[in-house]
C-alpha cells in the first residue's frame, strides 16, 4: 500500500510541477518552427518588426517651416441659437 501511495505521489508531482515546464518548451519551439517556416515561405521574418517607411521630406533650408497638413477652416455659423422650446415643469409625488 504504501508503495502505491509513492508511485501515486511521484506521478502527481511530475505532473503539476514538471510536465507543465517541458509541454512550453516543447510547445514554444515548435511554434517557433512553424512561424519561421512560414516566414519562410512568405519572404518575412516573423520575429522582427517590419521597418516603417520615413516619409519623403522635401530639402528644406534651415529655419524654414514647413507644414504637412492644414486642417479646414469651419464655416461660421450665421445663425444665432435663439433659445429652445419652453416645457413647463410640473413635479409629481
Amino acid at each position: 500500500m504504501a508503495k502505491f501511495l509513492i508511485i501515486l505521489l511521484v506521478i502527481w508531482l511530475v505532473s503539476r510541477y514538471i510536465l507543465p515546464v517541458v509541454l512550453r518548451l516543447v510547445v514554444g519551439a515548435l511554434v517557433k518552427k512553424q512561424a519561421q517556416k512560414f516566414g519562410q515561405q512568405f519572404g518575412q521574418n516573423p520575429f522582427s518588426q517590419p521597418p516603417r517607411p520615413e516619409p519623403a521630406r522635401p530639402a528644406t533650408a534651415p529655419g524654414e517651416v514647413h507644414v504637412d497638413y492644414v486642417p479646414p477652416q469651419a464655416e461660421p455659423d450665421t445663425r444665432e441659437f435663439k433659445g429652445g422650446e419652453y416645457v413647463d415643469f410640473e413635479e409629481v409625488k
